[in-house]
């Protein structure tokens, strides 16, 4: 499927992994002599009930069966909840497609597969609207980790920044130069701190505020820096199971107080961190007193962890606008699809690893 144009109005669904809830981004895409830009019309985030919460977060223990359905349940709740967004908007006319990352259940790159659901059928039936979706497999199939896919984003939309860090559920970064553009992921995030801050009956901790309370733990903290994963060459992906076998446990032993292991998490990530952008900074041949670090995603409202960031890296960090902020992996889902119905390549195998560039995604019709 081909569509050629210059202005694109399209819809970008996003489900993560820190599981906050559906965003939803109405999105203006345009190109012109082959430079992309782009506006967020408006965008919400719809928080899941606490059925939901539970069903998504224990997908994986689900029978084949009972993951297809959830699979065409999911599809049939996504597409309910933009049809209200299109409906009270009322943009049903001007909606050229809806790009649906779906929730990953799986995702095993060395084995040959990655796992989204939210059947885009179901989307496109609810809805009456083009939708694409199934947006890792192909790179997948050639060779790739499937993730971060984003980046395509980060080289058409954000082109002033050398790098750009999402603080989501998992830390992702992508660094470009001139020639090239690398992206991997870092390590968890938001999935860390929102798991404690829950034992505390709060949805997440609000600027950092525990974490600043509490205490590292040196040698905790000292063991979550030495996962074999930090050692490896990027393109490397993390699947959502790092965090219950590789963190969790870890972090469960830091200090006496939640806070404390709070702290110890914020104290990782932000070290984390600071030691990717260095190393892919050396890769791209980057300055970084003269770079700056767009940081998007939740955690970006986490005063106390960007507070950390900075006080353990030299790159200027750039915060943008909120919806920027929030709706940034939305926006590159729309996009995606864009790509995807002009038949161009919307993943890139310089930061996937693949054999090739690829164009990705499934086109359900209504």
């Amino acid at each position: 499927m081909r569509s050629i144009k210059n202005t694109y109005h399209a819809i970008g669904v996003m489900s993560g992994s820190s599981l906050d809830g559906l965003d939803i981004a109405w999105c203006k895409i345009e190109t012109q002599n082959n430079k992309w830009t782009h506006e967020i019309i408006d965008a919400e985030c719809l928080p899941f009930s606490p059925e939901w919460k539970n069903s998504l977060r224990h997908a994986t223990k689900l029978s084949g069966m009972e993951l297809w359905q959830l699979h065409s349940s999911f599809g049939k709740f996504i597409g309910e909840r933009v049809r209200q967004f299109i409906t009270q908007k009322n943009i049903l006319q001007s909606i050229d497609c809806i790009a649906s990352h779906g929730h990953t259940v799986f995702h095993f790159p060395e084995k040959g597969f990655t796992t989204q659901i939210g059947d885009g059928a179901a989307i496109a039936a609810t809805t009456g609207i083009a939708t694409v979706c199934d947006l890792r497999s192909a790179d997948v199939a050639h060779g790739g980790t499937g993730t971060p896919i984003v980046p395509i984003a980060d080289k058409l939309l954000f082109g002033d920044y050398n790098f750009c860090l999402n603080l989501g559920g998992i830390a992702n970064i992508s660094a470009k130069n001139e020639s090239t553009i690398l992206a991997f992921d870092v390590c968890p995030c938001n999935q860390l701190l929102d798991f404690f801050a829950q034992q505390l009956n709060k949805d997440f901790d609000k600027n950092g505020a525990l974490a600043a309370e509490g205490n590292i733990d040196e040698s905790q903290l000292q063991k979550l820096l030495q996962n074999p994963f930090h050692q490896l060459r990027f393109p490397k992906s993390l699947d959502n199971s790092f965090s219950q076998i590789h963190a969790l446990p870890i972090l469960e032993n830091a200090g006496e107080q939640i806070q404390d292991k709070l702290r110890t998490a914020v104290e990782y990530i932000a070290l984390q961190i600071a030691t990717d952008v260095k190393t892919v900074a050396e890769q791209i041949n980057a300055n970084l007193k003269h770079s700056k670090l767009l940081i998007t995603g939740g955690g970006t409202f986490n005063k106390f962890l960007i507070e950390r960031l900075q006080a353990n890296t030299e790159i200027e960090l750039a915060i943008p606008d909120n919806n920027t902020i929030q709706y940034k992996e939305a926006l590159a889902m729309a996009l995606i699809g864009v790509l995807r119905l002009r038949g161009e390549t919307n993943v890139l195998s310089s930061v996937t690893n693949a054999k090739t560039d690829s164009v990705n995604g499934a086109v359900y019709l209504p």
